[in-house]
């Protein structure tokens, strides 16, 4: 499925983050995402984008119109016209000087609520019992369900000895 830039890398953004080891260096994995411009971020933005994650991770479990309205309104976005980097017109929904932590906010609530916008049963989390990770349904049938492909294959190993046993 093709997603426009909001519903497809902004979204991918929102799941990289929400899958992060706690301990993940925030700016690093903005840089290594390719997310522009990182800037830095103080311990006070690392905070703020921590529980934002938290926040994040609710879509993920329940996407909904007022979880997604909620992080829409938190963020300090205003949708403008943007041609950085050399790139043809796009919108932004936060200035591109505003503080990273508040762009990345807002840059991940926009994508989701383009996501569920589109088709919301593409924003999932792997249905493994014990795997918390989630995932934006990029497939051609929007039928996924697991994370990766090894929580997939664990999922139906399983199932196979479960029937081979009986």
């Amino acid at each position: 499925m093709h997603f426009n830039p909001y519903g497809g890398a902004a979204a991918e953004l929102a799941v990289l983050l929400v899958n992060a080891e706690p301990e993940r260096d925030l700016a690093d994995l903005l840089r290594d995402a390719g997310y522009k411009p990182v800037g830095t971020l103080d311990a006070d933005q690392v905070a703020e984008l921590r529980e934002w994650i938290v926040r994040l991770d609710a879509v993920f479990t329940a996407p909904g119109v007022d979880v997604l309205n909620e992080l829409l309104a938190a963020t300090a976005g205003v949708p403008y016209i943007s041609i950085h980097d050399g790139r043809a017109p796009h919108l932004h929904y936060a200035r591109e000087d505003a503080p990273t932590d508040e762009r990345v906010k807002a840059y991940t609530a926009a994508g989701l609520a383009t996501l569920f916008c589109e088709d919301p049963a593409r924003i999932g989390r792997c249905a493994r019992p014990d795997c918390a990770f989630v995932f934006v349904d990029t497939s051609r049938n929007g039928r996924r369900r697991f994370c990766s492909t090894r929580c997939s294959t664990r999922v139906h190993v399983a199932e196979h000895r479960t029937r081979r046993g009986a």
